[in-house]
C-alpha cells in the first residue's frame, strides 16, 4: 500500500512527495481509517516508527478551513523539544493548506505565546504545564476543540503530568475524539483509558520490548566509568564509522561530567543536553546535531522519546538503564525508517543486572565484544563506584544493634538543664523573697498591699 491509496487530497500529497515518503509505516496503515472515522484509538508503537504522521496526517486531512480564531485540534506531549518536532513534522504535511500551528511550552516569554494565540490558530501542540497556565489566563479558548491527541503518554505519566492532565481533561469539551500514543503499556495508561476514553480501537505495531530488526546491539563489560571514557575516546576517533552518535547517561551530573572529559578531545564536535540547560542552548545543541555541525550529542533518557534525527549511525548507552524500557528507547533514536543503525551499550559489573532485564524484557541475548587490545583500564573510580567504608572496632562508636544502644534521637543532657522543676511552690518562694508580683498585672497581690 502506498498513501495513494489513502484517502488524501492533493495537499498532502504533494507535502509526502517534496518529502520523500511514497509507503506508510505500519502504524501509519492501521491508524489512519480507525482516525478518520471518529473513534477514539490507542497506538502502542516503538519510538522511530512515523508515529506523528499516524495521527497528524488523518486529522489535517479532516480539518477543513476556518477563520475562526479557536484551535480544534489539541496535541499534548511531555517535553518541550518533542512541541518543537511535531510543530516542524505538522508544518511539513501543511505546507500547501492555510492551516495555522503554533507550539506552546514552559521556559520561554508567555506573552510572546498569548500575541501569537490571539492571531488564531487550528492545531496547537503542547506541553500540559503551559497549555493549563494559558487556558485558566483565559488567552487560550478550548470550548472548539474536536480532536485530542496525547503523544508519549507513558512518559508524560512518568514525569508527574497527571494531575495536569485530568485538569486539562476537565476543561475540554465533553464530545471530542481522544487519540493516545504510547510505547508502552503502563497500568497508569490503562487507568487513564478507563476513565476518559470510550471504547477506544487499539492498536499495537511492536510489543514494547521487540527492538527493531534493522538495529545492530553490542555490548562491552568495562570495570568503571572512567574506562568507559576511556573506550569512548577510542571509538570516537573513528570518524567515518561513527560518523553521528548520540550518547545516553542516567542523569545531568553524568552528563555534565561526559562533556567535560570528551571536550578536551572533540571540542568543536561535541553538545550536550538536558533539563539543565536553557530552552535556548537545548534548541541550539539539538540543531547543530540535526544538521551535522556537531557529530556527537550527549543526552538524558528525558530527551530519549521523540527526538528524531536522520542517519545516526550509533546509539551508544554510556551507563546500562535501569529500566529495560528505556534501552528500547534510547536504542530506537538510529536505524529509523528502515534504516540500519548500531546500538551500543557499556556495562560495569554493578549494571549487570541491568543488562539482563534488558535481555529478558528482548528475550535475546546483546552480543558480547571483547576491549580493544591496550585499551587503558583506569582506577580512578566516581563516587558511586567506590566501596562503601566501614569502621571496625571503633572504642567510641556504639553499633546500632547492640543491646544498651541508645535510640536515634538520644543524647546526654548538660548539667544546667538537669535542675529540678519546682513548679509552683518555686514561685511562691519568689514572691516571699522579693515581695513583689510576679506580674504588673497582679491586681489582688496590689489590692492586699494597700489594706496593709
Amino acid at each position: 500500500m502506498t498513501f495513494s491509496d489513502f484517502n488524501l487530497t492533493t495537499p498532502f500529497l504533494n507535502a509526502l512527495n517534496d518529502l520523500g515518503i511514497a509507503t506508510p509505516t505500519p502504524i501509519q496503515e492501521q491508524s489512519f481509517s480507525v482516525v478518520m472515522s471518529g473513534r477514539d484509538m490507542v497506538g502502542i508503537a516503538q519510538t522511530g516508527t512515523g508515529k506523528t504522521f499516524a495521527y497528524m496526517l488523518p486529522l489535517l486531512r479532516m480539518l477543513p478551513f476556518s477563520k475562526q480564531e479557536n484551535p480544534r485540534v489539541l496535541v499534548l506531549v511531555p517535553t518541550r523539544e518533542l512541541v518543537l518536532q511535531v510543530v516542524e513534522e505538522t508544518q511539513k504535511l501543511a505546507k500547501y493548506t492555510n492551516l495555522r500551528i503554533l507550539g506552546v511550552y514552559g521556559g520561554t516569554n508567555i506573552n510572546t505565546q498569548k500575541k501569537a494565540i490571539a492571531e488564531g490558530i487550528d492545531v496547537i501542540v503542547a506541553t500540559p504545564g503551559r497549555l493549563y497556565d494559558l487556558a485558566v489566563s483565559r488567552v487560550l479558548q478550548l470550548k472548539s476543540i474536536q480532536k485530542l491527541v496525547i503523544d508519549e503518554v507513558d512518559v508524560m505519566l512518568d514525569l508527574g503530568f497527571r494531575h495536569q492532565l485530568v485538569n486539562i481533561f476537565d476543561i475540554l469539551p465533553a464530545q471530542r475524539q481522544n487519540i493516545l500514543f504510547s510505547a508502552t503499556m503502563t497500568e497508569d495508561v490503562e487507568e487513564l483509558l478507563d476513565v476518559f476514553f470510550k471504547n477506544p480501537e487499539k492498536i499495537s505495531v511492536a510489543l514494547s520490548g521487540e527492538p527493531l530488526k534493522n538495529i545492530e546491539q553490542y555490548v562491552y563489560l568495562i570495570p568503571n566509568f572512567y574506562t568507559k571514557v576511556n573506550l569512548l575516546l577510542e571509538l570516537l576517533s573513528n570518524k567515518e564509522t561513527f560518523s553521528k552518535v548520540l550518547l545516553f547517561v542516567k542523569n545531568k551530573k553524568t552528563a555534565d561530567l561526559l562533556f567535560e572529559l570528551l571536550d578536551e578531545h572533540y571540542k568543536e564536535e561535541l553538545c550536550v543536553i538536558h533539563s539543565n540547560k536553557t530552552q535556548n542552548y537545548r534548541i541550539r545543541s539539538i540543531r547543530q546535531f540535526e544538521a551535522g555541525e556537531n557529530r556527537i550529542l550527549i543526552a538524558t533518557d528525558v530527551m530519549a522519546r521523540g527526538l528524531d534525527f536522520e542517519n545516526i549511525s550509533h546509539v551508544i548507552n554510556v551507563d546500562t538503564p535501569d529500566y529495560p524500557e528505556n534501552y528500547i528507547h534510547r536504542i530506537g533514536r538510529t536505524g529509523r525508517a528502515e534504516r540500519t543503525g548500531n546500538a551500543v551499550v557499556f556495562t560495569t559489573p554493578g549494571e549487570e543486572n541491568n543488562l539482563e532485564a534488558i535481555e529478558s524484557l528482548m528475550q535475546l541475548e546483546v552480543t558480547r565484544l571483547p576491549l580493544p587490545e591496550g585499551l587503558e583500564i583506569s582506577e580512578k573510580l566516581t563516587y558511586e563506584e567506590r566501596p562503601v567504608i566501614k569502621e571496625i572496632n571503633n572504642p567510641g562508636k556504639r553499633n546500632k544493634n547492640d543491646e544498651d544502644a541508645p535510640g536515634p534521637s538520644f543524647h546526654e543532657k548538660k548539667d544546667k538543664n538537669k535542675k529540678e522543676n519546682l513548679g509552683g511552690s518555686y514561685r511562691r518562694e519568689i514572691t516571699k523573697k522579693y515581695k513583689k508580683p510576679l506580674t504588673k498585672g497582679d491586681k489582688n497581690y496590689n489590692r492586699r498591699n494597700k489594706k496593709k
